[in-house]
């Protein structure tokens, strides 16, 4: 018996890399049901084939937008994984009111369908954008991660537990730039780079699934997980991909790499923690909790048996870049 046997789940936005990363691991714990909400019915019908389980799974055609259908497929549910977002940083950036219906109105339905229906857990994804963000997208995921805070100490006599995890970049996730720098290469003989010194926090698929089961069923609620994650330079990816890429389909490695400079809301480091929150934040086990500081009272007393993080920002400038070669461990 583990946390989720026996437990009724949906996981909005389940049909995407993380969805699907997920899903797989829930599996296994023994679940009664998940229900698998999002608009895209192409990737619905791919999945219930690849699946084939119909009394396990339950596939429903929805908006995060649309509180009505949400509330519906919420009752009964103990747990919601809230993954779904509008995340391309160039798209935010020029259609903002678009990412702002999706990725915090949205996540305020989450919240109010999940306090009708008592649900016991609800997760939301977040990234590292969201940390002092230069970019709508940015913008949008700190406004939903105050929003979910908020929840779990304004939800009145309901049960539930309201949980941030960040993330980095998931490698090889849609949408990532290692499917990208593949699809540069086989088409164009050439990868598109912004800036040579960019530098970012990746995180492996079975990581960023880790840290979603591990915190929603430690949480007490309030609090954001990060993952401790290593720093890849942005040409040490491409170097490594063009000479996988390159061998795998038997290409000469006479592939470009042109500077194109940053898109809009583009930065060249991410930050995974401010020093603020580092002052409430704790050590645990390859990830640190981040306690909000209006709440610490209440919260730290549940981690006081655990190490204090170091206070200081957390920033992909100031943390080494791992080598090339564990980088390639990473990627490949």
């Amino acid at each position: 018996m583990g946390y989720y046997t026996g437990k009724r789940i949906l996981v909005i936005g389940g049909t995407g890399t993380i969805g699907n990363g997920l899903i797989k691991e829930l599996i296994k714990q023994d679940p009664e049901v998940i229900r698998i909400y999002s608009r895209d019915e192409y990737k619905q019908f791919v999945m219930e084939n690849h699946l084939n389980d119909e009394k396990l799974f339950r596939f429903l055609i929805g908006d995060v937008r649309d509180y009505e259908r949400l509330n519906r497929a919420m009752q009964g549910i103990d747990i919601v994984y809230n993954l779904a977002a509008m995340k391309h940083v160039a798209s935010c950036e020029y259609n903002p009111d678009e990412a702002i219906k999706t990725n915090v109105l949205g996540m305020q339905n989450v919240i109010n369908a999940a306090i009708e229906n008592n649900v016991e857990t609800v997760l939301f994804t977040s990234s590292d954008k969201a940390i002092n963000p230069s970019n709508t997208y940015g913008a949008t995921k700190l406004l939903a991660e105050r929003l979910v805070q908020a929840a779990n100490f304004s939800k009145g006599n309901a049960r539930t537990k309201f949980v941030v995890v960040r993330f980095g970049n998931v490698i090889g996730s849609r949408g990532s730039v290692i499917p990208l720098f593949k699809e540069q290469i086989l088409s164009m003989r050439k990868i598109t780079i912004t800036d040579p010194n960019m530098t970012r926090f990746m995180m492996s698929l079975a990581q960023a699934v880790e840290l979603i089961l591990t915190a929603a069923e430690i949480a007490i609620g309030g609090e954001v997980f990060i993952l401790k994650m290593p720093v890849l330079r942005l040409m040490d990816v491409a170097d490594i991909i063009i000479k996988d890429v390159c061998e795998k389909q038997s290409l000469k490695e006479d592939i470009k790499i042109e500077i194109i400079g940053l898109k809009a809301g583009e930065r060249r480091f991410e930050e995974l923690m401010t020093k603020d929150e580092s002052e409430n934040a704790f050590d645990i086990d390859g990830m640190y909790v981040v306690v909000p500081p209006y709440y610490y009272s209440d919260l730290s007393k549940y981690y006081e048996n655990q190490k204090k993080a170091y206070a200081q920002s957390y920033n992909s400038t100031d943390i080494e870049p791992v080598s090339v070669e564990i980088a390639k461990e990473l990627i490949i």
